[in-house]
C-alpha cells in the first residue's frame, strides 16, 4: 500500500532555506567576533596609548600592556579645563540643535520634492542636483556667511552653513518617493489633516531609518568639524568648538615643548616630560569617545523605525 506524499507549504520550503545549521552558526559568530575585535581593539589601543609612559614607548614600543601607565597627556591637556568643559559645551550645542534643523530642513525640502503634486518638482529637483557635481566654492560660501548672512563671529556660523546638502535632500526624496504612498497622503487629506500635520504625525513617523540615518550623518558632521570655526570664529575662543580646541591646544603644546624659553615656570615643567605620542591620544580618545557613546541612539531607532509600517495589506 503506498504512502501518500505530502506536498510541503510555501512556509515550509522558505523556513528549510532560513534555517541556518549549527557549523554554519558556529563560522557565522566566529567572523562576526573577529569583525568586532578589529572595531574595539584599535580605540582600547589609543586609549592604553594615551595612559602610557612616554619612556615606556621608547624603549619597548606600542603596547597593550605597558610597563608603566601615566596620566601626563591628560595633565597637559588639562592645564586649563574650563576652556575644554567650555568648547565641550559649545560642541553638544552645536551638534544638537544642527542635527535638529539639519534634520527639519532636509526631510520638508526632500519630502515636497518627492510629491507628484508639486508643479516645479523637476525643476527644483535639478537645483538640489547640480550642487552635488558643480558648487560655488569656498569664496563664494565664505561671502555668503559673512556678507549676506553676517553670520561670522556668531555661533551660528557653525551650524547654518552645513545643515542642508544635496546628498541628504536626495536621500530623503527618494526615500519619501519610494515608501510613502499616495493614498496615505490621500487618506490623511479626506480626513482632513493639513500638509504640516500629515508631514509631521504620518510622514516622519514611518521614516525613522531615514531620518536615523541622515541624523546619524549630521552628528558625526557637526561633531568633526573645526574647519568653520577656522573660518568664522577664529577671534572668539568662547565659541570654539571641542574639535578646534584641542587643535588649538596641540599647536600651542608643541609650540611651547620647542621654545621652553617662552613657557611659564609651571608650563615648563610639565612640557618637560610631554608625552608626544600620549597627547595625540588622548585627542583622539576625547574626540572619539562622546561621539562613540551616540550611536545606540540612533540604532535603537534603525531597529524600531524598521518595524513600523503604514499600509497593512
Amino acid at each position: 500500500m503506498s504512502k501518500k506524499y505530502k506536498v510541503p507549504s510555501i512556509k515550509e520550503g522558505l523556513a528549510k532555506y532560513n534555517r541556518v545549521g549549527k557549523p554554519a552558526n558556529a563560522i557565522f559568530s566566529i567572523i562576526f567576533i573577529l569583525a568586532a575585535l578589529c572595531c574595539i581593539i584599535p580605540l582600547i589601543f589609543v586609549v592604553v596609548i594615551s595612559f602610557t609612559d612616554q619612556s615606556s614607548i621608547y624603549i619597548n614600543g606600542y603596547s597593550l600592556f605597558p610597563d608603566q601607565w601615566s596620566g601626563k597627556a591628560y595633565t597637559a591637556l588639562f592645564q586649563n579645563p574650563k576652556s575644554i568643559l567650555m568648547s565641550f559645551g559649545v560642541s553638544i550645542f552645536v551638534t544638537v540643535v544642527g542635527t535638529a534643523i539639519g534634520l527639519i530642513l532636509n526631510a520638508t525640502m526632500g519630502y515636497v520634492l518627492s510629491r507628484r503634486t508639486f508643479k516645479f518638482r523637476k525643476l527644483y529637483t535639478y537645483i538640489v542636483f547640480i550642487p552635488m557635481i558643480f558648487n560655488g566654492g569656498m569664496v563664494a560660501n565664505y561671502i555668503v556667511v559673512t556678507q549676506i548672512l553676517k553670520l561670522k563671529e556668531t555661533v551660528w556660523a557653525l551650524i547654518l552653513p552645513i545643515a542642508v546638502a544635496s546628498f541628504y535632500v536626495i536621500i530623503l526624496r527618494t526615500f519619501f518617493t519610494t515608501t510613502i504612498p499616495d493614498s496615505l497622503i490621500e487618506s490623511g487629506k479626506i480626513d482632513g489633516a493639513s500638509q504640516l500635520r500629515i508631514f509631521f504625525q504620518i510622514v516622519l513617523p514611518i521614516s525613522l531609518p531615514v531620518l536615523a540615518t541622515i541624523g546619524l550623518f549630521l552628528t558625526f558632521a557637526y561633531w568633526n568639524d573645526w574647519f568653520q570655526a577656522l573660518l568664522y570664529v577664529i577671534n572668539r575662543p568662547e565659541i570654539w568648538p571641542m574639535q578646534y580646541t584641542l587643535i588649538a591646544i596641540e599647536k600651542n603644546l608643541q609650540f611651547l615643548a620647542n621654545n621652553p624659553t617662552m613657557a611659564g615656570m609651571a608650563a615648563a615643567e610639565v612640557l618637560k616630560n610631554l608625552p608626544p605620542d600620549g597627547v595625540r591620544m588622548g585627542l583622539v580618545v576625547l574626540t572619539v569617545v562622546p561621539i562613540a557613546c551616540s550611536y545606540p541612539f540612533f540604532q535603537k531607532y534603525f531597529v524600531s523605525g524598521l518595524t513600523i509600517g503604514a499600509v497593512k495589506g
